[in-house]
């Protein structure tokens, strides 16, 4: 046997073996896969309306308006470069650097609990808007976006809650509830009055010192005093902002006559501001392949993200949102004409 076959013969091995090693080292990468859509014109898993009216007059028609997710792979799950060639292959999934999805500043718990407070503020800047779409004056205010299991307000402030007062002084913005909380460091009670479900309340609690300031255990976020009671019965373990435009499209849909989607399936994404104006969001490749498996025939996409869809060709229809108005006018438009011309990336 030659030298040449000899070393061919020890080397064969050697190479499958660190192939394989190659094949399931953890890389730098983690990916998205487009995860569940929900109807909310529908009902949950309860059988209850997603969409809850209390009082106003609600109207429940045909049709469906959908938010889109995606999956991603799991906080400290790193893609071998297996998983990602099997991902990149797939056109419904995206690899992206790791530190993108998940970043490194961001705890498992703080990424669960920033996730919570934005699909609060999500869901209360989709009521907002929608009112003001309808025509009524939504007046902004303080509110708990998140209450923490373990601090002083657990079970004695709520999220939704609005702050009226804070040691008996009114509440305009977040940081004069932070500035009042941190006068409390000798251990004495900081006063809360409070607006919850139309009744006024005082609350009462001691700070705790954490990360070596006085605080209470709560998320501050961006409320507003409603008119009346909306409620969206969203699965609790979805997260994040991009939900917003459908959620306020789907509240306009219930508090107006008729069907805003004259009976048909519509899908998109956007995160919404106070303004109307509809944001940009990750993902949105994976939530046009969600919506199509849903049986969408139309979908928002944001503006900012329409240079991510060029060159795609789902089979539903792309309608360009700048702004929830132009979103509902758009939608309108298209129910009345499926081939009329509308906003287009």
């Amino acid at each position: 046997m030659s030298q040449r076959l000899i070393a061919a013969c020890i080397a064969a091995p050697l190479v499958l073996i660190l192939g394989g090693i190659a094949l399931v080292v953890p890389l730098p990468y983690a990916s998205y896969s487009p995860g569940p859509t929900y109807d909310i014109l529908g009902k949950d898993a309860d059988e209850a309306e997603v969409v809850q009216v209390d009082g106003h007059e609600a109207h429940y028609d045909k049709g469906e308006i959908r938010f889109t997710t995606v999956v991603a792979s799991s906080y400290g799950q790193k893609l071998s470069l297996g998983e990602a060639l099997a991902r990149w292959l797939d056109p419904d999934k995206a690899i992206l650097p790791y530190d993108v999805v998940h970043p490194p500043e961001i705890s498992k718990a703080d990424e669960k609990a920033e996730g919570a407070v934005q699909m609060t503020t999500s869901q209360d800047v989709a009521k907002a808007v929608a009112l003001t779409e309808v025509g009524l004056d939504v007046p902004t205010a303080v509110q708990v976006a998140l209450v923490d299991d373990e601090g002083p307000a657990k079970d004695k402030l709520l999220v939704h809650d609005v702050f009226k007062e804070v040691d008996g002084k009114p509440v305009t913005d977040a940081d004069q509830i932070v500035a009042a909380v941190r006068k409390h460091d000798d251990g004495s009670l900081v006063e809360f009055r409070i607006l919850r479900d139309k009744r006024e309340l005082t609350v009462r609690l001691k700070p705790e010192e954490i990360d070596g300031k006085p605080r209470v255990g709560v998320s501050l976020g961006l409320g507003y005093e409603f008119p009346f009671t909306i409620n969206l019965r969203v699965d609790p373990n979805v997260g994040g902002p991009s939900a917003g435009l459908m959620f306020s499209l789907a509240i306009y849909d219930t508090l107006t006559e008729g069907s805003l989607t004259g009976g048909a399936t519509i899908a998109g994404t956007g995160e919404l501001g106070p303004d109307g104006k509809v944001g940009p969001i990750g993902g949105i490749e994976q939530k046009i392949a969600g919506a199509e498996a849903a049986g969408a025939e139309l979908f928002f996409v944001p503006k900012d993200n329409c240079p991510d869809v060029k060159g795609l060709d789902p089979d539903l229809r792309l309608v360009k949102a700048t702004t929830m108005h132009e979103a509902r006018l758009a939608l309108e438009k298209w129910v009345g004409d499926h081939d009329a011309a509308l906003p287009s990336c």
